[in-house]
This record gives structure tokens, sequence and C-alpha cells, in this order.
């Protein structure tokens, strides 16, 4: 009789849903990991929405943690009954992109035609968990490529403390890295969400001095001051774009980090920033873009626009869990609930309605 797992799977816009899967075959270079923690994402609440596809069927969800049950054949360096992560990122590091300085691009070029309604070409492919293969939300995740994407996870840390490492950690840190970030620099971070508040924490450790953090919600400002924000600005309050450049001489800040994927907040991003600053995008954008012509200066105004999808690999997940142990951060403040996997449901509504100054929840499947 074949084992069977309880898995959350994406089933139709609105609607993702308890089912019962098989637990997954292991193959020489895979890991069957036993899903210890997960948590939800705001891109899955875009793939709840149906605003990002999927394959009806899918198991969703991009972050685990947990411990390995079963390894292929052909993975060295790692024992069963091991405490791991996995980036949500997991490239195999052999394709054109990952060989080209791109492994969060892996294979983005080989996704068939029509796959998930992406028309032959899905700029994510490097992103495989809840999106081309089966996801974390789940008793088990099946681990492809696991020698290049397995990190082991420190005794004197928990589950919820390196939570956020296989994707906001990584995906906010990649913010700061993206933002050329000087010592001393002033920095402008908007939404103080969980990617919003690496982002803030991130920018700190790379030398920014001055930290401007941008929301709507008193209580995220409050955590973004935590981790590191020096002022923090309500943008209900008052005009934030007025706001920073007075507060910066009229100068403008030496670099901005968006990271909600709204026209709104892209666009005041691009309004504070200096001639010759770097405009760092994190945010997942669910429809076009206009460019302000006045602060992108048309086009003369020596500005750069970065991009990002959070790198993935054990080497990655290495230094951020490094991060961690050092005790210079601490992330475990970011998790504001916990649910079991069977309650799932119910976790999606708080999320996706951000209500009780939810921030992160904690998905125990066992």
């Amino acid at each position: 009789m074949t084992a069977m797992m309880k898995a959350a799977v994406f089933v139709a816009p609105g609607r993702i849903e308890i089912a019962d899967k098989p637990i997954p075959d292991v193959g020489p270079n895979d890991a069957l990991v036993r899903i210890t923690t997960t948590t939800i994402c705001g891109t899955d609440i875009h793939i709840l929405k149906g605003e990002y596809p999927v394959a009806p069927g899918l198991t969703v969800g991009h972050e685990p943690v947990g411990v390995i049950e079963k390894l292929g054949s052909a993975v060295a360096g790692y024992r069963e009954g091991q405490r791991v992560i996995a980036g949500a990122i997991c490239p195999n590091f052999n394709s054109y992109a990952a060989q080209d300085g791109a492994p969060s691009q892996d294979g983005s070029y080989l996704v068939p035609q029509g796959l998930c309604g992406c028309h032959g070409y899905k700029a994510t492919a490097g992103w495989r968990f809840g999106n081309l293969i089966d996801g974390t939300q789940a008793e088990y995740v099946l681990v492809p490529d696991a020698q290049a994407n397995l990190a082991p996870i420190p005794d004197g840390l928990t589950d919820e403390q390196v939570l956020m490492c296989p994707d906001i950690m990584s995906t906010g840190f990649k913010g700061a890295e993206n933002a050329n970030i000087r010592i001393g620099d002033v920095v402008a971070v908007f939404a103080q969400g969980p990617i919003g508040l690496c982002a803030t924490a991130g920018a700190r450790l790379s030398g920014a001095t001055t930290i401007i953090a941008i929301d709507g919600n008193p209580h995220r400002l409050d955590i973004a001051r935590k981790l590191g924000a020096d002022v923090a600005l309500n943008f209900r309050e008052c005009d934030v774009v007025d706001e920073i450049m007075k507060l910066t001489g009229g100068r403008g800040v030496d670099a901005s980090i968006e990271a909600l994927g709204t026209q709104s907040t892209f666009a005041s991003a691009l309004r504070v920033l200096k001639p010759g600053g770097t405009l760092s995008s994190l945010g997942v954008y669910s429809e076009d873009l206009t460019l302000p012509l006045s602060a992108f200066a048309a086009g003369l105004g020596d500005h750069k626009i970065n991009t990002a999808l959070c790198p993935g690999g054990k080497e990655r997940m290495r230094r951020l869990i490094n991060v961690l142990e050092s005790g210079r951060l601490d992330l475990g403040l970011l998790v504001t609930h916990q649910f079991k996997l069977d309650d799932i449901v119910a976790a999606y509504e708080l999320f996706a309605n951000q209500r009780d100054n939810v921030l992160k929840v904690a998905v125990k499947p066992h």
C-alpha cells in the first residue's frame, strides 16, 4: 500500500485545501525531508488569488524546516535524522543561468510550453517548491539536488529562528545587497512586512547609518525600529516623499528598497532617490508598472533599478544561519502565530487579511 501524507494544494483561485497525496519516492540526488515547521509567504497569497499561476493540485509553500527522513544514494555529507533547511530557490547549478551568475533563474528556459500558464518561459524557474514541483506545506517534501541545497541547522537554533532563512531573510537581505549600500548611506525601505523588515535589518548590517522605514501599521513600524530603523514614517500621517526630502536636506536617499509590489510604493521609492542612486525592487507585482517622468529624470538621472529573486543554495543558507547564530539578529520575533497543518485554511485567511498584527505564521504538520 502506498504511504500517504497530508498536503495543502492549490485547487482554483480562492481555494487552497488539505488533501491526501502519496509520500514522494526518493531519487539518487534527492532527499525526503519531514517538515517540522513551514510558513505562508506573500507569494502564496498571490497564488491563492490566482494572480500567479500554478498547476491545480500542486502542493504550495516554499519555506522548509525539517528533518532528513531519507537520503538519495548519490547524496553525500548529510545523514538521516539531521535537522536541515533548504532555500525556497533550489537550483542544481548546472544550467546556463546558474553558470552565468544567476542561479535563482536556474532552468528558466526549460519550462515546458504552457506549464502553469507561463507560455513556455518562467523567469523564476529556480523557484521550484510550490511553483514547478510540490512544495512544503505538507508533512513531507522532496528536496531536489539535495547536496546543493540542504543546510544543517545548528543545535542552538529553534525552528522559528531559522524559519525566515529559506525565503524572507534571503530576499530581504538581497534587497539590501542589490541597493549597493555603502557605510554611512541613507536608505529608505518602503513597506515593513516580513520582507521589508528583513531588508531593514540587512541595510543596518550592510553599513547604512540612517534607515527610514515606511509603513501604515504602527506595530510593524515598532518592529522596524527593533531591527535597525532610525526613522519610522507612517504614510497615513504624513506625505512620505516630502518628509524624506526634508530629512535629507533635499538630496534624496542613497538607496531605496521597495518591498510591497505596488505602483504607488515603486513610484515613491523612485521619487525620493538621489541622482545616481539605486532603487532595489523586491515586490511581486501583479499589474504593469509605469515610471513617473519627473522622478525618472526623463532617463537622465543615472538611476539604477535592480530586481531580485531570493538567492538559494546551501552556501546562501549557511551565511544566513551564521548571522542568526552570531546573535546579531533574532528573526524569531517575526513569527507571531502558530497553526497545525490541518488548520492551514484558517491560517491563510488570517495572513491574507493581515488580521491580529500577523507577520508570519508557523505551520506545524506533525
